[in-house]
């Protein structure tokens, strides 16, 4: 094979890859899901964590919360802010993935199924005169 047409055949394969419907799909999930961590990031950093700190003792809020070991500071409360991030992300995935997709799930499976093809309806004579034939 030439190296020329080597290399148009790994640029066809690509596209072929590249263009799939599955990989502009990911794509598209990735984005969204991007902007959708940024909103409950900001959620969490904007909204939740302040209110929690008016409510626990504080000068900064959650950001001052802080432990003091042989002079060096370990901010703990940032570490529980990206604790809550995380908790609100999982929740709002649970609810979209179990909750609302699940129940798409159920109401598609409560749709009549169409009936078999002609060739479905052979394949299984087909079987069962297998099956009958073996007994």
């Amino acid at each position: 094979m030439k190296p020329l047409e080597t290399s148009f055949s790994l640029i066809e394969e690509f596209k072929k890859f590249a263009l799939k419907g599955n990989v502009i799909d990911l794509a598209v999930g990735v984005i969204i899901g991007a902007a959708f961590g940024k909103i409950i990031e900001s959620l969490v950093k904007h909204l939740i964590m302040p209110v929690l700190g008016l409510l626990l003792p504080g000068e900064q809020g959650y950001l001052g919360w802080k432990l003091v070991i042989i002079g060096q500071e370990i901010p703990y409360g940032l570490f529980l802010g990206e604790v809550v991030n995380f908790l609100v992300v999982a929740l709002a995935v649970f609810l979209f993935i179990v909750k609302f997709l699940g129940w798409v799930m159920k109401t598609k499976k409560g749709e009549a199924t169409p009936p078999p093809s002609r060739e479905q309806e052979l394949l299984a004579e087909i079987r069962d005169l297998l099956k009958a034939g073996r007994a």
